[in-house]
């Protein structure tokens, strides 16, 4: 079960599972604690995983005033502290992912190590242009079904669209209480169409994975190939014929390998 902690001038929503060395995971837009179900459920024999709803995602208000991924790191770290934990393997997606630099960036001591799914150091123009799709989509679309159809086409493979997984997240979308609404969407896609941390990523010391998926139209290969390249150490590892979402689409084989990357962290520590 979940619940409020009071984080900063936040009241996050946040959901626990496990025990074991501590993992915070940021989701990305829109995206709930309920996005990482499969490795709250499959990591949790051997990790205390923390989830939360971003500021304007599910069950967390979306206070007045700017949103930026540098804001949105502090309220990760926020969480952190709420909870009593002094540092955790952290891992994002897509635009929880640049929440998760700007944490290791802003927040070194709290980061333990780092999973970057789908992610860049700044938006070419392609994916600037994406963003802006969406923005105007959730404004026109006939109704949340038909945005959820058409986003959902580059966020998932053809594989799961046509063996039903994506009308499956779609009912459950569909039937989830807690909506972002519109105007949420669009500040939290403002916040991070100028984000660029390309001549600080050099400064990150935590050990990083860089997960790309080979059919992300999105975040394409080269775009998170170019993250691991500007962060000292990185293993960047493209997940070949997965979109831009493979933990939730194949959760068994990222669950094995980023937890393979955390017991190679904590061995290392030891």
């Amino acid at each position: 079960m979940g619940r409020h902690a009071r984080a900063g001038e936040l009241d996050i929503w946040i959901e626990q599972a496990g025990t074991g060395p501590d993992v915070l995971l940021i989701g990305g837009l829109g995206d709930t604690c309920e996005s990482w179900q499969f490795q709250l459920d499959g990591l949790s024999d051997r990790y205390r995983l923390t989830a939360f709803d971003n500021r304007g995602a599910g069950r967390t208000a979306m206070p007045e005033g700017r949103v930026s991924a540098e804001i949105m790191a502090d309220d990760a770290a926020a969480v952190l502290r709420a909870l009593d934990i002094p540092s955790a393997h952290v891992a994002g997606f897509s635009g929880g992912s640049t929440i998760s630099q700007e944490l290791a960036l802003r927040h070194p001591e709290m980061v333990r190590s780092l999973v970057l799914q789908s992610t860049w150091a700044v938006q070419d123009h392609y994916l600037r242009r994406w963003l802006r799709f969406i923005q105007w989509l959730v404004e026109v679309a006939p109704s949340e079904r038909a945005f959820l159809e058409g986003f959902f086409l580059d966020i998932y493979t053809a594989r799961a669209h046509n063996d039903g997984t994506v009308d499956q997240f779609i009912e459950e979308v569909l039937a989830f209480p807690h909506k972002q609404t519109a105007a949420d969407v669009r500040r939290f896609l403002d916040a991070l169409v100028d984000h660029d941390t390309r001549d600080r990523l050099p400064d990150i010391s935590a050990p990083t994975l860089v997960l790309a998926g080979g059919r992300d139209s999105v975040c394409r290969p080269e775009v998170c190939r170019d993250v691991a390249a500007r962060i000292p150490g990185a293993r960047f590892v493209v997940l070949e014929g997965e979109a831009h979402q493979p933990f939730q689409e194949i959760p068994d084989e990222w669950n094995d390998r980023v937890d393979l990357f955390w017991r190679e962290v904590e061995k290392r520590a030891a």
